[in-house]
């Protein structure tokens, strides 16, 4: 009896002979047939990395917990990460990360991120010396709004602002799918600016990390969401859980919930006026409030110095996957490391 190749599919008998045509069974027929491309998003509780084709398709993704406040166990996770997905695909792959923070132009090293313990480290260096090959950084922001300007909620549009709202609040540009670095390599930084228009509850505002007081950051963030509503309550609740709390109808987190819509739009009608982006796009755990979609745009009217506002604020199409779709995208389709 004649054996079946595993790499092959029957079609027919033909008189004494079988005929076969080939498929791409094994990891080395894959990788010869497919060009990958690997991003990883390194959060500020978790990492997650995937291999992606040429297409936009993601063929592995993989998550683990971030170990946080160690930054030599930080670079060993993501080499790991790398090393498990290549060994999948059966290839090397060219590495894009996405981080919670920026790399100095003057030093190389990790700057403005909330992840705190990676400020002052050379992490590109460190991840390409472990590596022996070079990787591409970028803000994890920037790395969401590529993304959905891509193939994503925003696929189309001119100018694209993608914000982060999460352990942080990062914002990050893409105009005409691609990513607007800024000379100082903070541009879309708009969490550290002040809240705009603030009421007197509100001044002089919550420390932040990085030395000021009245942050955008230390009101829109999920901690910032849930001090806010224990300062009011007396009550510890995370964000989801205030989210809720606020759908089921209980009125302290519907009145917390509240004052973050109206804080939210007053923060985006600042990068509206300034910025003028054709989209908005939400990423990170709070974006998943659905009633922000409907009431931020109704608010941020107010404040907005247009006579019609045709912004357009969007959930993201690729979700908590655009993080490392975007970080992927740092490497175009024809490089390859």
């Amino acid at each position: 009896m004649t054996a079946i190749p595993h790499t092959a599919t029957l079609v027919r008998y033909k008189g004494s002979n079988l005929i076969f045509r080939k498929r791409y069974h094994t990891r080395k027929d894959r990788a010869m047939s497919v060009q990958f491309h690997i991003g990883i998003d390194l959060g500020g509780t978790k990492i997650e990395g995937a291999a992606i084709d040429n297409r936009g398709s993601i063929h592995v993704r993989r998550r683990i917990v971030t170990p946080v406040q160690d930054y030599r166990a930080t670079i060993s996770a993501i080499i790991t990460l790398i090393r498990g997905i290549e060994q999948e695909i059966g290839a090397k792959a060219s590495i894009g990360i996405g981080i919670p923070g920026a790399v100095s132009q003057e030093t190389g090293h990790v700057k403005n991120a909330n992840s705190t313990w990676l400020i002052g480290r050379p992490l590109e260096h460190d991840i390409e010396a472990a590596l022996g090959r070079p990787v591409r950084l970028a803000n994890d922001a920037n790395c969401f709004a590529l993304s959905e300007a891509t193939d994503g909620a925003a696929a189309g549009m001119e100018t694209v602002f993608g914000v982060i709202l999460g352990t942080g609040v990062g914002g990050g540009i893409a105009i005409r799918r691609r990513i607007l670095v800024g000379a100082n390599a903070i541009a879309g930084e708009w969490g550290h600016n002040p809240l705009p228009w603030p009421s007197h509850t509100e001044i002089p505002g919550p420390s932040c990390y990085c030395g000021r007081s009245g942050c955008i950051e230390t009101f829109l963030s999920g901690p910032g969401l849930a001090a806010d509503y224990h300062g009011h309550s007396g009550k510890c609740l995370t964000a989801p859980e205030i989210a809720r709390g606020a759908e089921s109808g209980d009125p302290e987190c519907g009145a917390a919930l509240t004052r973050y819509t109206d804080r939210l739009a007053r923060g985006l009608a600042s990068v509206i006026n300034l910025l003028d982006p054709d989209a908005i796009v939400l990423g990170g755990g709070l974006s998943q409030i659905s009633v922000l979609y409907e009431r931020v745009p109704q608010l941020w009217r107010g404040y907005i110095f247009s006579d019609r506002v045709a912004t357009r604020l969007l959930p993201p199409v690729h979700g908590d996957s655009s993080g490392v779709r975007g970080a992927a995208r740092l490497w175009q389709p024809e490089e390859v490391p």
